[in-house]
C-alpha cells in the first residue's frame, strides 16, 4: 500500500452513524460502504451519498477545471450499465463543499476491481478548491482502495495533479481547441485538402447534417460497426438508454446522410462552455467514399458556435496511432493527458493494454469477421470489463 503523510490528525467516523445521521446509504455497509467520513481538522471527506448529488454537481459547474464526467449524472450512468458501484468522494468545511472526486470501483476481468476516476470517460481526478485538498482527495481514495482490496487506483487527469509519487503514464493524447468566433471562419481552421473534402461533401455527394434526438438508435448501430471494422468490442445497449436517462448530462446528436442513408452519426456532449465530440459511428467505405467524418466535425464545430461554445474537444487517441493521425490532419494538436497511478497489490501493473498489440491480432481478426448480432451479443458482456 502507498502511505502518505498529512499535516493534521485523521479519524474515521463509524459508517452506520453517519448512515443513521443522514438516513440514507448507498453501498453494502462494510469497510468500503459510502456511508464512511473522514475528518481531517476542519475538512471533512467522505464518500457521496444520493442526498449530495444537487450541489455536487452545482460545485462541478462552477469549477474552472471540471468536466462532465466529474457529473453525478455520469458515475450514475456507469454504475447502471456496467455495475460499477459508486465510491465517488467529497470533501467539506463546514456546510460548504470544497472538493470531488468522481470514483467508481470497476470489475477486472481476472479477478478484483479497479478503482477509476472516471471510467468510461476520458478526463477525471480530483477538482477542489486547493491543491492541499485534491492530495486529501486522493490520499482518502488510495486508502479505501487499498483496504478494499483494490489492485490499481487510476486518476485520468486532463490537467497535471501534481502527484509525482504516483506512476505516469503516457499512452493517451487528447485533442482540443479554442472555436473562432465566427461560423464562417471554421472552415479555415481546417488544413486545405480537408477544406476541400468537406467542400466535395456538398457538391459532389450531396451529403446533409442533421440534428435530431431520434438518432440515438442509429449511433448505437454505426459505432458498433465501426468497433467492428477494427476488431474491438462495442458498448453495451444498456449503455445509452442510461445516458439517456440522465437529465444533468446535457448532449447533442448530429448525423450526416447522403439521401435516405445515415452515414455517421455522433454524440457531443455540452459542459459550460465546452463541446466534446465523444462518439461516433460511421458506415462502411463513409470516409473512404465521401469522407463523413472530416464534414461531420466541420460541421459540429459550426454548430458549437452558433450556440455558444468556446472550446471543441475532438476526444482522446493512443499516442501514434491511425486515429492520432486523423486528428492532426483535421487541424488538432495533440496534448499529453497526465493520468495517475497507484499500484495497491503486489501484482498490480500499470495499464499496458492496446487494442493494435500484436498478440491480439487474431483475436481482432475474428472479431472483425463476427455479424453484428454477435459483436453486441458480445459486446453486452465484455464492456463491463473494458472501463
Amino acid at each position: 500500500m502507498i502511505h502518505h503523510n498529512r499535516s493534521s490528525q485523521t479519524n474515521w467516523l463509524d459508517p452506520h452513524d453517519l448512515a443513521r445521521e443522514r438516513g440514507e446509504r448507498r453501498g453494502s455497509g462494510d469497510s468500503s460502504s459510502p456511508s464512511s467520513a473522514v475528518e481531517s481538522g476542519e475538512l471533512v471527506i467522505r464518500y457521496s451519498m444520493d442526498g449530495d448529488d444537487v450541489s455536487r454537481d452545482a460545485y462541478v459547474h462552477s469549477h474552472e477545471s471540471s468536466t462532465i464526467f466529474h457529473l453525478s449524472g455520469w458515475a450514475s450512468a456507469v454504475e447502471g450499465a456496467f455495475q460499477a458501484e459508486r465510491r465517488d468522494l467529497i470533501a467539506k468545511r463546514g456546510d460548504a463543499l470544497v472538493g470531488v472526486l468522481p470514483l467508481s470501483k470497476c470489475r477486472r476481468a481476472l479477478g478484483g476491481s479497479n478503482w477509476i476516476s472516471a471510467p468510461w470517460g476520458v478526463y477525471g481526478g480530483p477538482i477542489a478548491d486547493t491543491p492541499e485538498i485534491s492530495r486529501a482527495l486522493v490520499d482518502v481514495a488510495i486508502e479505501r482502495a487499498s483496504e478494499a482490496g483494490a489492485k490499481r487506483l487510476d486518476l485520468r487527469c486532463l490537467e497535471d495533479p501534481e502527484l509525482p509519487e504516483l506512476s505516469k503514464s503516457d499512452l493517451y493524447v487528447t485533442f482540443r481547441k479554442s472555436l473562432p468566433r465566427r461560423v464562417e471562419d471554421v472552415l479555415g481552421t481546417f488544413p486545405k485538402t480537408e477544406r476541400r473534402y468537406v467542400r466535395h461533401a456538398v457538391s459532389r455527394h450531396g451529403l446533409s447534417f442533421e440534428e435530431g434526438s431520434g438518432y440515438l438508435g442509429d449511433l448505437h448501430r454505426l459505432f458498433l460497426t465501426s468497433k467492428r471494422s477494427l476488431g474491438s468490442p462495442g458498448l453495451p445497449t444498456a449503455w445509452w438508454g442510461a445516458l439517456e436517462s440522465q437529465r444533468d448530462l446535457d448532449y447533442v446528436l448530429h448525423a450526416v446522410r447522403r439521401g435516405s442513408e445515415i452515414l455517421a452519426v455522433t454524440l457531443t456532449f455540452l459542459h459550460k462552455k465546452e463541446a466534446a465530440m465523444y462518439y461516433i459511428g460511421t458506415a462502411p467505405d463513409a470516409n473512404r467514399k465521401y469522407h463523413a467524418t472530416t464534414f461531420l466535425i466541420e460541421r459540429c464545430m459550426e454548430w458549437c458556435v452558433s450556440n455558444g461554445y468556446e472550446l471543441f474537444d475532438l476526444g482522446r487517441s493512443r499516442r501514434d496511432s491511425g486515429a492520432c493521425a486523423f486528428k492532426r490532419n483535421q487541424g488538432f494538436e495533440s496534448i499529453p493527458l497526465n493520468y495517475r497511478h497507484a499500484l495497491l497489490s503486489s501484482d498490480a501493473s500499470m495499464p499496458s493494454f492496446t487494442p493494435s498489440n500484436p498478440k491480439t491480432a487474431i483475436l481482432r481478426k475474428t472479431w472483425s469477421r463476427l455479424p453484428l448480432w454477435a459483436c453486441g451479443g458480445l459486446s453486452n458482456r465484455l464492456a463491463s470489463y473494458l472501463p
